[in-house]
């Protein structure tokens, strides 16, 4: 026989070491705790240090609790009614490496596990704050851009206009005016001295659904001065059927008689006025960093001051200048001139109207400077107008559209015919937003 079962009359906290009393093996148990430390001496009637309750045991558990949530100081084994402090919570040791002390991960003074970022939450605050910033950046802009804006012709004044077409038309005017420039600025553009300003240019661009249209009108062309009324007297002036050169409009009565007699000689209604002088057109030039232009054959212009190889190159303010007002090396001065002025417009454009320059501040605000400083347009034409233009002109580069002269039937005098049939042709065209096909051959 087993002197085993002897051990099970013994109490059940004396099993240890002696196996288990029932049929199954025994889980585990925990161990009485001990603390150690001096005896107290003989006759000192402090009480001794009290013992820490087993690690991890919960105080349902530990010896002297009630079983109710509150721990019974007097009644703890083998101290006699002493108190040992565990009824205030306190952790021997300090409570730092137990769970449920106030310092530990689970106490309220302990600090929790940081929580995952959010990073749906951190991408659409930082999408939204980006969206805000060009939004109020954008609005700024426009305003700034819009002051400006040299709103100074006014076509409510212009009389008898024709009926409007499907398309928005505009006519683009480069006048000699020397505004603003110094001595040296003059010398060195070629632009002599002379006081006033003439129209240097002229075109007709129709922005239309079927295709973008740029017309250049000599400034020889032969035309008729209609009635009119005086943009400055206000005064009625009537039809003499006085025939001259078309910049002899601009030159008698400004803005508002040119656009009278384009619209009076074609039939086509101008919807908008755009003209910038020499001094702007290089500054705009100068602020996009130059303007790449592909130069076919190599010419000189003592006149203009143009002197260019044949080929690829990037042309700066002053050499801009000089490549669009050069006739005399030219052999029909005038018409090569225009069209060299449509070639370095439409390349003027597409730069311009660029991401890399419209969304670049530094290249956009100092570009926006130099042109709106000196561009002067109708009192009716906004931001998008002037936008659209620079669109439709960059459209006509990119070979979504047409550039042509204004067909020619002859030279009278020095001036230049046009074709009236072949021009009557074009300008239906155009009023009915339909592909153009008239051309100037």
């Amino acid at each position: 026989m087993s002197d085993w079962p002897s051990a099970r009359n013994d109490d059940r906290n004396d099993r240890y070491g002696r196996g288990s009393a029932g049929a199954q093996p025994e889980g585990p148990r925990v161990m009485r705790h001990v603390q150690r430390g001096q005896a107290p001496r003989s006759g000192d009637r402090r009480p001794a240090a009290p013992s820490a309750p087993p690690r991890g045991v919960p105080p349902q558990q530990a010896p002297g609790h009630d079983g109710y949530g509150s721990y019974d100081g007097n009644q703890v084994p083998g101290q006699g009614g002493r108190n040992d402090g565990y009824n205030t919570g306190q952790v021997y040791g300090g409570g730092n490496r137990s769970g449920g002390g106030p310092g530990g991960p689970g106490g309220s003074g302990g600090r929790g596990p940081r929580p995952a970022p959010n990073w749906g939450r951190r991408i659409k605050i930082g999408a939204i704050t980006v969206v805000s910033v060009l939004a109020i950046t954008s609005v700024a802009t426009y305003f700034w851009a819009d002051s400006k804006m040299r709103r100074e012709v006014d076509l409510s004044k212009v009389i008898d206009r024709p009926e409007e077409g499907d398309c928005t038309t505009y006519l683009v005017v480069g006048s000699d005016s020397r505004e603003g420039m110094t001595a040296e600025q003059k010398k060195k553009l070629h632009t002599g001295s002379a006081e006033g300003k003439r129209t240097d240019s002229m075109m007709i661009l129709a922005s239309c659904g079927s295709g973008n249209t740029m017309v250049s009108l000599p400034r020889d062309s032969d035309v008729e001065i209609p009635s009119f009324v005086g943009s400055e007297s206000g005064k009625r002036f009537e039809n003499q059927h006085r025939r001259v050169k078309l910049n002899a409009a601009y030159a008698e009565d400004g803005p508002e008689l040119l656009v009278r007699t384009v619209e009076h000689n074609t039939g086509l209604r101008i919807d908008h006025y755009a003209e910038i002088g020499f001094a702007g057109f290089a500054n705009i030039v100068d602020a996009l960093g130059g303007v790449e232009l592909d130069i076919p054959k190599a010419f000189k212009d003592k006149k203009s001051g143009a002197d260019f190889q044949a080929g690829k190159q990037t042309l700066n303010g002053e050499q801009s200048l000089a490549f669009v007002r050069t006739r005399y090396a030219f052999a029909e001065s005038d018409f090569a001139r225009t069209k060299n002025q449509q070639k370095f417009l439409s390349a003027l454009a597409g730069q311009a109207a660029t991401p890399s320059t419209i969304l670049n501040p530094f290249s956009l605000y100092p570009t926006l400077g130099a042109g709106l400083d000196t561009l002067v347009v109708d009192k009716d034409m906004g931001l998008f107008d002037l936008a659209e233009m620079f669109f439709a002109m960059k459209g006509i580069s990119g070979g979504e559209g047409k550039s042509m002269n204004m067909p020619k039937s002859g030279i009278r005098h020095g001036n230049v015919i046009w074709d009236k049939t072949k021009m009557r042709q074009l300008v239906k065209q155009i009023q009915n937003d339909e592909k153009v096909t008239v051309t100037s051959d």
